[in-house]
């Protein structure tokens, strides 16, 4: 029998922006798991999904979610106080855990800057290092869907884009795909102890993303370079903290000059290319139209 039906998986984050695409993906695959949220009843998630309450910042409320699972994906959004006893409850139910994380260990300067949500996945692969499961870890590059809060309210209000660092590239990273990633290692054996790096197929500009997604809409859009200093205090509305705009600011102006690291890891993994960001801007355009 296919592996997939026999494991049963508890899915944390299944509202995020890549666990839904992994309850879709694994409904799909016909796999047996959980869907694990703070607030089932404001999830929104399909009527078959098995829809549990969970809170990682309260770990007594995981045994229940937790209860003849053998795998969870684990993506971290709570307090890193929360992080010892999350992992220790899932450590005495669970035999493996999948854990969404990013490129720390890419030698490349976009990922190496210093910044507190790096410091807290470190101490999150530490301790799951520790804890004697069978991990692993994917490794995600820039989201693609970062595009609709950074540029979607300037492109829907037709004005100028005004953006900092626009020459600065990444590799937008669908995140369909890198919950295909994540699907496989949930569901088929023999990566414990691997580490993924996912990342878009293409070393693209921010200046070239937002063109892409004119493109994508059908408008030329126009671009103006901001300068750190005002993207510090225009950007806050949309960025919301000035902890995460110093964080992308400093890994945008550590990654000019150079392309952006692009991984193989999908194509090695699924036999097919991974998606363009033009696809992606093209099936969720509407997003972008005013």
């Amino acid at each position: 029998m296919d592996s997939k039906l026999l494991n049963r998986i508890l899915v944390t984050g299944s509202t995020g922006n890549v666990g839904r695409h992994v309850v879709d993906q694994l409904t799909a695959a016909g796999a047996r798991f959980r869907a694990m949220t703070r607030d089932p009843d404001a999830a929104h998630l399909p009527a078959d999904v098995d829809v549990v309450r969970g809170d990682l910042t309260v770990p007594e409320s995981l045994d229940s979610c937790l209860q003849e699972i053998e795998t969870v994906f684990m993506v971290w959004v709570a307090p890193p106080e929360a992080i010892e006893g999350a992992v220790e409850r899932i450590a005495k139910h669970a035999r493996r855990i999948v854990y969404l994380t990013a490129p720390l260990k890419t030698p490349h300067p976009f990922f190496q800057q210093p910044n507190p949500s790096r410091a807290i996945a470190e101490r999150m692969e530490r301790l799951i290092e520790q804890s004697g499961l069978d991990w692993t870890f994917v490794r995600a590059g820039m989201f693609a869907g970062n595009a609709r809060h950074f540029w979607g309210p300037q492109i829907r209000a037709g004005g100028v884009i005004r953006w900092p660092y626009l020459d600065s590239p990444t590799a937008p990273t669908d995140e369909r795909d890198i919950a295909t990633v994540v699907v496989r290692m949930l569901c088929d054996d023999g990566h414990a102890g691997s580490e993924y790096v996912v990342t878009g197929p293409q070393s693209l500009t921010q200046s070239e993303q937002i063109q892409t997604i004119g493109r994508a809409i059908g408008r030329v859009l126009r671009l103006e370079e901001m300068t750190p200093d005002d993207a510090r205090s225009e950007l806050l509305p949309v960025l919301g903290s000035p902890v995460f705009i110093n964080m992308l600011l400093n890994a945008w102006g550590a990654a000019l000059g150079q392309p952006a690291f692009v991984s193989s890891s999908f194509a090695d993994l699924t036999g097919r290319a991974s998606r363009p960001f033009l696809e992606w801007a093209t099936d969720y355009a509407a997003e972008f139209r005013a």
